[in-house]
């Protein structure tokens, strides 16, 4: 994992191999319906505006992604900035959220790796956190991203 302070955000970075072909992972991580199948802390994602797939688009994903002191769930809207199939790749910004990371972006990248194989790189930058430390917070996304990405596979076998 990589991390870095620039321009006043925290950034970070997570990757991994997903033993299956580019396009089928594609269709797994680019589609909102299929995120509890690969993100464990995702209950229920929503859609609130827009066409999935065309920037702009609105969505509400909720579950047990960052741990709240009274026990409810997550929750976070995120707008699509901007999504090209033909790179596999995409970018959501958090709009709206009670975990406290509203502006954060985050990036997926998809890199054919050879021999069925799919590079997964998934890359963050968030506004700092009042009261929170920088190593903590970085360490912890990087942690949730790459647990959702070591569940692609499993995610896969189940189409």
């Amino acid at each position: 994992m990589a991390f870095e302070t620039k321009q006043g955000k925290w950034r970070g970075s997570v990757g991994g191999i997903v033993d299956a072909p580019i396009n089928k992972v594609w269709t797994i991580v680019s589609q909102t319906k299929k995120l509890p199948e690969w993100m464990p802390m995702v209950e229920r994602c929503t859609d609130l505006a827009g066409d999935e797939g065309v920037p702009g688009y609105i969505r509400l994903v909720s579950g047990f992604m960052f741990p709240q002191e009274n026990g409810e769930r997550s929750w976070i809207k995120e707008r699509l900035i901007s999504m090209d199939s033909s790179s596999h790749s995409y970018d959501y910004k958090m709009e709206a959220s009670n975990v406290g990371l509203d502006g954060s972006v985050n990036s997926l990248k998809l890199i054919d790796y050879g021999d069925d194989s799919t590079l997964v790189s998934w890359s963050f930058a968030i506004d700092p956190v009042e009261g929170a430390s920088e190593d903590t917070i970085i360490d912890y996304l990087g942690f949730l991203y790459k647990s959702c990405i070591n569940r692609i596979d499993s995610a896969i076998q189940k189409v």
